[in-house]
């Protein structure tokens, strides 16, 4: 795979973050907040009637893109930035964009910026990724 700093990792896109998704993973992790399936209490807190997406969701967009761009084991390292919320009916796409070029031991490496477009505000996540590149 030819790959060269500045090269765009082809977008992955969630065209519409769900609420049963959201209320299946709250009960997957075990995970009390009423913020991922209660949207009233969402509005109080100013983000309207909707409910607000867990994290690990919208790092598996990223985890998604990184994926289909070098593979299931690509991942060496991610550092991810959760910096605004992502809420249900929210079409976000997964970006990056290649840093550096590297070999280290018998790999050989692409470092990268990586964040979530969402339409009108600054990115929801944003990061940094190493992956391991595919040969040939």
């Amino acid at each position: 795979m030819k790959v060269s700093v500045g090269d765009q990792i082809p977008e992955w896109v969630m065209e519409h973050v769900s609420a049963a998704r959201m209320r299946t993973m709250a009960a997957v992790l075990r995970d009390p907040n009423p913020v991922h399936w209660d949207p009233k209490l969402v509005a109080q807190l100013g983000f309207g009637e909707r409910t607000i997406n867990q994290g690990p969701l919208g790092l598996s967009y990223m985890i998604n893109m990184l994926h289909e761009w070098t593979g299931p084991t690509s991942i060496r390292r991610i550092v991810m930035r959760f910096p605004q919320v992502i809420l249900d009916g929210d079409k976000v796409i997964a970006r990056g964009e290649v840093t550096a070029v590297r070999e280290e031991g018998d790999e050989r490496l692409a470092d990268c910026r990586i964040w979530l477009h969402r339409e009108g505000t600054e990115p929801p996540l944003e990061g940094t990724a190493t992956v391991a590149l595919p040969s040939g």
